[in-house]
């Protein structure tokens, strides 16, 4: 038997693309190993950022920790110091008034004993002087406020209006001092005003 061998170019044309098929099947095998080995590669890339990334954030979060942690102790430090602070605030005019206390003691002790009134109200006049004197380094006071004067009610307080022609919208009498703090009104002046 003889075998014939057909050469006819619809055959060649069929080998030949074979031939790329086979040649485009190689090169598709080599892309997906070259794209599994990219891939390794990034992923392996992605996950030294992503654990770089989780250590940022643990850091961010340990040190928001920590200043949250140093805020709330500043937050409760100033509060125990303010508690402190309105407690004794008082403390430094009380120790000063204590010897006029004292005075006070000893002037209802000698009350008894003494006889003429001049060396009483002497006694008495003094200790109003320390006391005021003590209250006035404190920053306290008196208004000066007489018959006569403008009312204003920035530093007045009206008790009464009674008619008094000559007199209206002036205090006619003051039945109570007022007092001013570091300048601040503490303690407003209670007046009679005239109509």
């Amino acid at each position: 038997m003889q075998l014939e061998v057909n050469n006819s170019p619809v055959d060649e044309e069929a080998a030949a693309a074979a031939e790329s098929v086979e040649y485009e099947a190689n090169e598709e095998g080599a892309e997906e190993i070259s794209s599994d080995a990219k891939e390794e590669t990034l992923s392996a890339e992605d996950s030294e950022d992503a654990g770089q990334g989780r250590e940022e954030q643990t850091d961010w979060q340990d040190r928001y920790l920590r200043l949250y942690a140093e805020f709330d102790n500043y937050r409760k430090r100033t509060m125990r110091e303010r508690v402190e602070l309105i407690r004794n605030a008082s403390r430094d005019v009380v120790e000063k008034l204590i010897p006029i206390l004292d005075d006070y003691s000893r002037a209802e002790n000698a009350v008894q004993d003494v006889t003429d009134v001049i060396i009483l109200k002497e006694g008495q006049a003094l200790i109003h002087t320390k006391f005021k004197q003590l209250l006035e380094g404190q920053g306290l006071k008196a208004m000066a406020v007489e018959p006569g004067d403008r009312f204003d009610v920035d530093f007045h307080e009206a008790i009464t209006r009674i008619p008094a022609p000559k007199m209206s919208g002036k205090v006619v009498e003051v039945v109570e001092v007022g007092y001013l703090m570091n300048d601040v009104v503490i303690r407003y002046a209670k007046v009679v005003v005239g109509e």
